[in-house]
Formats: C-alpha cells, structure tokens, sequence
C-alpha cells in the first residue's frame, strides 16, 4: 500500500469512497431498469398498474431484506454481508436481459430487491465503525451522494449504450452491467474491512495519534445481551417518528424515480436520447443537496430537523407545479426537475446520520436495518398508488397529474412528523451491558 493509506484516520477517506463506488454499482442495476421502463412496458406489453406492480414488488423484497440485513451485519460483519447482497444483484442483473414475460420479470425483480436489500445497511454499519461521532454526518452524507450521482450518470449511459452498440434494443445492456459488479467484489476483498482494528490487527494500517476512543470497534455481545441492547430503540417513541419520515422520504424519492422515465416520454414527448438528459437532471442537482444537508447538520444546525423541514417543506410546491406542466415547455420543465432534485434530497444525507448519532454503535447496524426496512415500505407503496393515479387517454396518452399530488401530500406527511422528532442521544441509563462491556474491554 502507498503511504496514503498506513495512517488509520486518513485510510478512512479511502474506505468510505470504496463504499460510494460499490454503492454506485448497487444502483446501476436498479436505475437501468428504471430508465427503460417505458420501453420494457412496450415490449412486454404492460399496462400502468402492472408497472406500478412491479417497481412495488423490488421494494416489498428490499424492504424485508434491510431488516435481516441490519442484525446480519451485526451478527457476522459488514464486509461478508455486503459480499453476498453484491453477488446475487449481479447475477440477476445479467439474467434481466433475458425477461420475456411479466411473470418471469416479477421474480427477477424480488431477487434483484433481495440481493440490493442486503447492501445499504452494513455500509453504514462500516461507516459507523470508520467515523468518529462528529464526522458522521459528512460521512453519510457522502456515501448519500452515491444515490444522486448513480441515477444522474445511469440515464444517459444506459441509454447510449443502447443506441451506440445496440441498435436502441435495452437487452444487452443488462449483460454489460454485469461487469461493474464483478469490479465491486474486487474492491470490497481488496481494500475493506469491517473496522480500523481488524486491518491493523492484519497488519495492513498501522495505528496513530488520531485514534478516539470513540474509534473502538463496538463490541461483541452475547444473544441475550444483544436482546437487551435492542430495547434502546424499540422502546423509543422517536425512532418510530424517525421511521414515518423516512418512510415519507422514500416513498417521493423512490416514487418520482420510478415514474419520471414513463412521465417525459409519455406526457411530454420525448424520445429516448431527450429522455436520458432529462431523467439525469434531478440528480445533478441531487449530489450538490445531499452535501449541502450534511454539512449544515455538522456545521450549522447540528440536527436533523431544520434539514428536514426545508427539504418536505419545499418539495410540496415543486410537485404539484411538475405534475401539472404542459407538455412543450423544456425549459420549464427542465427548471422543476432540477428543483425536484434539490428539496427531495436535500434530507438524505443528513436522516442517514440521525440514528448513528443516537443510538450506541453496538446496535445501530440493527436499528438502521430495521427502520430501514420499514421506511422503504415507502418505497413499496409509492410506485403501486402512482399506478393506479395515473390517467390513460382513449389514444393512449397518460397523465400524472395525480401522481405528483399524491407524492407532494406524502412530503407534507414528513414535515408534520418532522417538528414532532426529538434528536438528543438515546437514553441508555438502564442499559449496562454496553458500558460494562467497553468498560472491561
């Protein structure tokens, strides 16, 4: 290893932008298919609710998956969790080009949930172990910007690959995306581990002056004192508060993705080289937001709420207006996709940081897993309602209208329960198997 990276505490940096690169293929796979679903549901012959049906299905089986994925992580290390959820995403990513019916594409998209599930929470889990309490934000933050920078670059590289190599078909796509995949297991084995005491203890890092002690791996506990660590958080009013704004969060996020491709082909004309630019637009801006969010938790605020606020707050008018564009206006439309992208991700990287600065490290793989899996039930829901809201002309045109006032209404949700949220450190005064733990280590 280069000099660069024997320090622990410079190390890290590299540790969490090898996390955002394999991130990045995580989402790769979920956005192709995003980005060519108005042509998917052509070939296939779908109709809007059976779209709908299958966006939802991916998130019904990444939603159960989060929550195995949180006590996994935990249980048997970041590292081998994230080795597996990888492996299965991109076999079953290769397998999409071949689809030839809905119910063949219906079961690749529960795998494709299951496999893509297992990854989110112990790469938080890793960031947790590598980051000290008051860098965290910046941290999640960054590997936040994972979700905009992906569906900002896989729009326009999918759809060039098609039109560049294959004649526009979107099959074979499928069969390239493979390869990122095989590169993201290469980077994993070779430059992570679960913490900076296991690579030392390996003789790959060497310790310095900069270690905290808040930089102590969290410790082991047994099933029944984990069962009691538990109880910090499921007997916490606001980390069920916290779960209904991520749920909200989701389900906008993962809502106008779903539907934004379907959205400018159908309601505003575009084809498929237009149509790529314009489903990059919202996350552009996204990555600029997300980093925005992080810094002013750490640096300005220092919590979660204000963040919050300004992002629901300032989405609601930006849907409806979206939603209600007529077809013709570019630049229009092209200026409220970039405010889209903005107010909706505003909140990510900093919601990603509220459970880490609350809850003991020992438990946050779980705590994050779980509410994880619930909130992305948002994710679930969105799709399959925006389904049934869209309006189908006689000539076959669609309108979204109701889309975007339903997802603007969900927003408002999330700023309602946002000023309810407290976001003080987690009592943990009866619980003393943490401490005694740390104390005897």
């Amino acid at each position: 290893m280069s000099s660069f990276v024997k320090k622990a505490w410079g190390y890290r940096y590299f540790v969490l932008v090898i996390l955002w690169l394999v991130y990045i293929i995580n989402y790769f796979d979920r956005m192709a298919v995003l980005t060519f679903l108005p042509y998917i549901q052509k070939d296939l012959n779908l109709t809007p609710v059976e779209v709908g049906q299958l966006a939802s299905v991916f998130f019904f089986a990444y939603a159960a998956a989060q929550i195995s994925a949180g006590f996994l992580a935990d249980k048997i290390g970041a590292k081998k969790v994230m080795y597996i959820a990888i492996t299965v995403f991109t076999f079953v990513t290769a397998l999409t080009g071949t689809v030839k019916s809905f119910a063949q594409f219906l079961a690749l998209r529960i795998g494709l949930g299951l496999g893509e599930g297992h990854h989110f929470a112990p790469a938080i889990r890793a960031i947790n172990n590598w980051f000290p309490y008051k860098e965290r934000g910046r941290a999640v933050s960054f590997f936040a910007t994972s979700w905009a920078v992906a569906p900002a670059i896989v729009p326009v590289i999918v759809t060039t690959l098609s039109v560049s190599f294959f004649g526009g078909d979107w099959r074979p796509v499928f069969y390239v995306l493979a390869i990122p995949g095989v590169i993201g297991i290469f980077l994993l084995w070779r430059f992570v581990t679960d913490s900076p005491k296991e690579m030392i203890e390996k003789g790959k890092l060497s310790k310095d002056q900069d270690f905290e002690e808040d930089q102590t791996p969290a410790q082991k506990l047994s099933k029944e004192e984990r069962r009691k660590a538990y109880s910090v958080f499921l007997k916490d009013i606001n980390f069920y508060v916290f779960t209904i704004i991520l749920f909200c969060q989701l389900a906008v996020y993962w809502g106008t993705s779903t539907w934004l491709t379907s959205f400018l082909v159908t309601q505003h004309g575009l084809n498929i080289k237009e149509m790529g630019l314009f489903a990059s637009a919202p996350y552009i801006v996204a990555f600029f937001a997300m980093m925005l969010g992080g810094w002013l938790m750490d640096n300005v605020v220092h919590r979660m709420k204000p963040v919050a606020l300004i992002s629901c707050i300032g989405s609601i008018p930006v849907l409806l207006m979206l939603g209600a564009l007529e077809k013709g206006n570019s630049g229009l439309l092209l200026t409220l996709l970039l405010l889209v992208g903005f107010f909706v991700n505003l909140n990510f990287g900093s919601i990603y940081a509220y459970l880490p600065r609350r809850y003991p490290k020992e438990i946050v793989g779980s705590a994050t897993g779980l509410a994880n899996g619930i909130g992305q039930l948002g994710a679930f829901v969105a799709p399959l309602v925006a389904g049934y809201l869209v309006k189908v002309g006689a000539d076959g045109s669609q309108n979204f209208q109701g889309v975007f006032i339903f997802f603007a209404a969900v927003a408002a949700v999330a700023a309602v329960c946002s000023i309810l949220l407290k976001e003080k450190k987690a009592n943990v005064a009866n619980l003393t198997v943490i401490s005694n733990k740390k104390s005897a280590s």
